[in-house]
């Protein structure tokens, strides 16, 4: 009797990709902390969308995590983001919009783009429920 390889099993690459684009949106997640213009909430429930497909042991070290399972709870129980978090957020936002558009980006158009991204994410950020 012929057995499969386990690489060959139905569904083994397609939860290695998901479980790949989980890890890279986990990445993505992180540097949207730092990075005001990545958002890291949609990142990391992109994750967990992506580990729960793919990796139980993923997606529960995720879920578990100290610093980024918050996120992914907090957002899936409440639909909310904490008032701190939607603070700092846009303080960071316009900080970097801010010294882009002045010490940067020389052109009117680039302004004008930095403009409308700052107030897109900003009216995303204020129609989210917030926290208590």
């Amino acid at each position: 009797m012929l057995t499969r390889h386990p690489l060959t099993r139905p569904g083994t690459v397609k939860r290695g990709l998901l479980a790949a684009c989980g890890l890279a949106a986990v990445g993505l997640g992180i540097a949207g902390i730092f990075l005001p213009l990545l958002p890291t909430t949609p990142f990391l429930l992109l994750a967990a969308a992506c580990f729960f497909r793919s990796s139980e042991r993923l997606y529960g070290w995720l879920l578990n995590h100290k610093r980024l399972g918050r996120y992914v709870r907090q957002y899936r129980e409440n639909r909310a983001i904490p008032l701190k978090a939607k603070l700092a957020t846009l303080a960071l936002l316009w900080a970097t919009l801010a010294f882009s558009g002045l010490a940067v980006a020389t052109a009117l158009w680039a302004r004008l783009l930095l403009l409308a991204v700052g107030v897109g994410v900003t009216l995303h950020l204020l129609a989210m429920k917030t926290l208590k």
